[in-house]
């Protein structure tokens, strides 16, 4: 179990999150953790891979075991049912699946949402009877005899009934058998199995009263099984949708819903349509049951037959257009489903998704499905009313196409646009068509930029705060910045912009973050007045502990320099940016900013409030592998947490920092005669003190997991700690060691260090 509660999920916002598409496999984890919907045990086993069905666990569930079959698992945003959000887990391989629930469920919401039913979690046994005649008499009898037969059913099962549960009635029925002409008795058993699945149950209590069965009726029962039809739990979910809603891609509100509408109109007429109708339902369905440990088989038979029960197989669901104009739907489809015992005993990744949604129970649970259900079915007949299905499809298969391609970031868009084309939607021509702009792309402006380095501590992070050294390396290119100056005129003011962090704004004197601090440098360099746009281009993720603050304040500062020919010297551009560093972390070390600054690999260390840095020289090549975690580390709130430990433990805490300070000595030593096995060591043993100051977390562990066993040397966190990077020696090893980690869902930087 997990070692913290969850919180449940009634928040309105927690369900949607911007952009979480685009974020790493671990900012996702860490986003769902920050909004309380992951226990950190939960992160941990996500991180780890512990969640994983293993080989010898998998052996114990079914026979003849060679090994376990993955699938993706990921998750459905922007639900709202019942005036509760929810992020549904699924387990598919398609992604339109997953998009597509997403984007109906964020349009859905803007109505009110989903309003599901409550749902009965009765489920339904057989016990038939063949009898020599008088079929509908002897049913009758059994009919007589109900109380005792549910006695001796739910004598069975005594905790069952001692939760609300077990068996509840009994229904009779009379046929006869299509080979022979005998008559059978077939008596249903109605059982409420609560929050079980109960197929074993209603089976144990079938053939309990076999005998019963056969005394009553003089007959001989032969089956004794479950039915699962389960017309007994039915699912019923509306949805109501403002008209405007619908608008986009070219149509407008009214022609997409009188498309959904008429869509819907054949899927109720024609049984050819119904059955793509209801299969694209239930791709919805099947992907959150296998998620929640539920037998999809069930539930896709059940809802199969409950379609056919007019004796016509028709749609499961139904969209009006109402007197308002609103477009209407509803699905009504039998769901039995369970949220305790079978495999959620034993597949933890089952018992994650159950955590996600809050631990709803069995009733809530086949509501959700119902919602999901009726959002699939919403999603693909709003594709077939505007684009189509197979442009969607095709779209999204694009984009997975160019992420196995490795595209960049930067060409990411233009590459999958190019590979829609080109009707060629393969690997290799992804990769063609990206390095076919890489070699035409044209920046103008690329000479007019200056460029700051970012920074990797090898060793020595907070420990340098106390006077102890520490060891910083350059990545060369971090951030890149530009100023181009503007008519006052036409447009007044100083405008900062970094596409890549989604900061588009003035800089005014009053505004947090880095328009507010920039400004304040701005003013230092007595051009408030200017009129001038500042664009930035960095190359490193931030709050990743590289240094990406320093080295855009740096960046900025070299571009205003050369733009207004300021004549600003290497050591007052380090100053101004020491400066920017103390307004952004509050007690900074002035490591950050000097490798910036100079852009090369320094010993640090503060003597009272005069530091001494020193460049190094290096014995050999440095090949360094960065493992970003994706979870922002906040450098202040980090050396402030450790500044509240040390007033607390002083003794304590500057023991640490004493023996951190002798690793890094010692460090110096080995990077400069080129010992790169004893350096990856000092690295090791360094992680471990950061570790006894609590900076470390899952991510981090993980990452240099991965690196060590991958071939690093040593590795380590670096920076702040709490999330952001770590550092590994790989000589060698780099590439394997960055494949390891991506394959892990993480985002790596390769850097050799050679001067």
């Amino acid at each position: 179990m997990a070692s913290e509660s969850l919180h449940s999920p009634n928040s309105r916002s927690s369900s949607r999150i911007p952009n979480f598409f685009k974020m790493s496999i671990s900012e996702r984890i860490s986003e769902l953790h920050r909004r309380g919907l992951l226990t950190s045990d939960d992160v941990h086993q996500l991180v780890s891979r512990d969640h994983q069905l293993d080989a010898p666990v998998a052996d114990k569930m079914i026979e003849n075991v060679l090994g376990v079959f993955g699938l993706p698992l990921g998750v459905a945003l922007n639900f709202l049912i019942n005036n509760r959000d929810y992020v549904i887990p699924l387990v598919v391989e398609e992604p339109s699946i997953v998009a597509g629930l997403s984007g109906a469920a964020r349009i859905a919401r803007l109505g009110g949402g989903f309003l599901s039913d409550p749902v009965d979690t009765v489920l339904i046994g057989q016990v038939q009877s063949v009898v020599d005649s008088d079929a509908s008499k002897k049913a009758e009898l059994l009919l007589t005899e109900k109380l005792e037969i549910l006695s001796l059913a739910n004598s069975l099962h005594p905790k069952m009934v001692a939760r609300g549960g077990g068996a509840i009635d009994i229904e009779v029925f009379h046929h006869k058998a299509e080979e022979d002409g005998r008559e059978m008795v077939v008596m249903h058993l109605l059982v409420d199995t609560r929050d079980a699945m109960g197929a074993n149950m209603v089976n144990t209590m079938c053939e309990g009263v076999a005998g019963l069965v056969e005394k009553i009726t003089d007959g001989k029962v032969f089956l004794r099984i479950l039915s699962n039809l389960t017309d007994r739990a039915i699912a019923r979910t509306k949805v109501r949708i403002p008209v405007a809603n619908l608008e986009g891609k070219g149509f407008t509100g009214e022609s997409v819903r009188n498309g959904i509408v008429l869509a819907n109109d054949l899927a109720l007429a024609d049984p050819y349509r119904a059955a793509t109708h209801n299969k694209g339902i239930m791709n919805g369905i099947d992907a959150f049951a296998i998620a929640t440990g539920n037998d999809w088989r069930a539930i896709e038979a059940s809802a199969h037959a409950y379609a056919s029960r007019s004796g016509r197989y028709k749609a499961l669901t139904k969209w009006h257009k109402k007197e308002d104009g609103f477009l209407t739907g509803e699905i009504e489809i039998p769901i039995k489903v369970g949220t305790v015992g079978g495999s959620l005993e034993t597949n933890p990744s089952v018992k994650i998704n159950h955590r996600l949604l809050g631990s709803p129970g069995a009733a809530e649970l086949a509501g959700l499905m119902s919602a999901v259900g009726l959002a699939q079915n919403f999603a693909a007949l709003r594709s077939l009313a505007t684009s189509g299905i197979s442009q969607n499809h095709m779209n999204l298969h694009a984009r997975s196409v160019a992420s196995s391609a490795g595209v960049s970031e930067e060409h990411f868009e233009t590459v999958v646009e190019r590979l829609i084309e080109s009707g060629e939607i393969k690997v290799w021509k992804a990769q063609e068509i990206a390095k076919d702009i890489a070699r035409k792309i044209v920046r103008p402006d690329s000479a007019d930029r200056e460029s700051a380095s970012g920074k990797i501590i090898l060793l020595g992070e907070h420990a340098a705060v106390y006077g102890r050294p520490a060891i910083a390396l350059p990545i060369p290119l971090a951030v890149e910045a530009s100023v181009r100056k503007r008519s006052s005129v036409s447009n007044k003011g100083i405008d900062v912009i970094i596409p890549r962090w989604g900061v588009e704004q003035k800089v005014v004197p009053e505004a947090p973050g880095i328009p507010g601090i920039m400004a304040q440098l701005i003013h230092n360099l007595e051009l408030s007045k200017e009129a001038m746009t500042i664009e930035v281009f960095p190359n490193v993720p931030k709050a990743m502990g590289l240094g990406g603050s320093s080295a855009l304040a740096v960046a900025i500062i070299k571009a205003l320099n050369k733009t207004y020919e300021l004549a600003l010297k290497d050591a007052e551009i380090n100053a101004l940016a020491y400066k920017c560093e103390q307004a952004a972390h509050g007690q900074a070390s002035g490591v950050d900013n000097t490798v910036a600054t100079y852009g090369v690999p320094l010993f640090y260390q503060k003597e009272r409030d005069d530091p001494h840095f020193e460049t190094l020289t290096l014995g050999q090549p440095l090949e360094l592998v960065i493992g970003i975690t994706g979870k922002e580390s906040l450098t202040a709130e980090m050396v402030a947490r450790v500044r509240a430990s040390w007033n607390q433990h002083k003794g304590r805490y500057e023991s640490i920092f004493d023996q951190i300070g002798s690793l890094t000595n010692q460090a110096k030593d080995a990077v400069q005669s080129g010992q790169l096995s004893e350096l990856g060591e000092l690295m090791n043993l360094c992680h471990g003190y950061l570790n006894a100051l609590q900076l470390s977390t899952p991510e981090i562990e993980e990452l240099i997991h991965l690196a060590r066993i991958n071939g690093a040397v040593g590795a380590k966190l670096s920076g702040g700690g709490g999330g952001g990077s770590i550092v590994a020696l790989c000589p060698g090893s780099a590439n394997q060691v960055a494949r390891a980690i991506e394959k892990a869902g993480y985002k790596s930087i390769s850097v050799k260090v050679d001067e």
